[in-house]
């Protein structure tokens, strides 16, 4: 079944987000930056003071992380003990930072030293709050452009696009040879 509107010969391309064009960018340029300043520090000092540092950034991460997993974990038995005892839970002070401790802690463990800047940074309740804010928001405005239909109708997202991005509406009929109509047959007498 055909429209009849001509497709383009060379359909255009959507638009790439800016964080799928720039994030491998990013990615590269941290990977290179964190190579140089580990044979910085290594040439300042030697190899062993350089492995010490990762591997005393790897045992603070492991240890951040077990903690703040511990943490949350904690919280989550006592709002299901309250819940069952059919008490409203109460909001517990830093429940929010736990995922951010979290993070901090896996950056530790990653290896480098900007990496391990940025874990050490995550880990002061200042930034966490700060970061958490950030990201409430972020979310907030999101989730309001979503409802707008900036992003882009749930529905729309489902429907049949074209290459040349028109939107095709209907349903799918089809008529196969075998699906032809048969007379009804009558009943059998015994």
């Amino acid at each position: 079944m055909t429209t009849g509107a001509q497709t383009p010969r060379y359909p255009t391309r959507p638009r790439r987000s800016r964080l799928r064009t720039f994030l491998p960018l990013g990615v590269a340029a941290w990977l290179v930056l964190e190579i140089w300043l580990l044979t910085v520090v290594a040439g300042a000092s030697s190899g062993l003071v350089v492995f010490l540092l990762l591997v005393a950034g790897f045992v603070l991460g492991s240890v951040v992380i077990k903690r703040a997993g511990r943490r949350a974990f904690r919280n989550l038995t006592e709002t299901l003990q309250q819940q069952q005892a059919g008490v409203m839970p109460t909001a517990r002070p830093n429940s929010e930072g736990n995922g951010l401790m979290m993070l901090g802690g896996l950056l530790l463990m990653i290896p480098g030293l900007i990496s391990d800047a940025a874990g050490l940074l995550l880990l002061l309740p200042p930034i966490q709050k700060a970061v958490s804010r950030y990201a409430e928001r972020t979310f907030d405005r999101k989730l309001r452009d979503a409802a707008s239909g900036t992003l882009g109708d749930a529905f729309q997202q489902a429907r049949i696009h074209r290459p040349d991005g028109k939107v095709v509406q209907g349903e799918v009929i089809r008529d196969e040879p075998g699906d032809t109509p048969q007379e009804p047959r009558p009943p059998l007498s015994r």
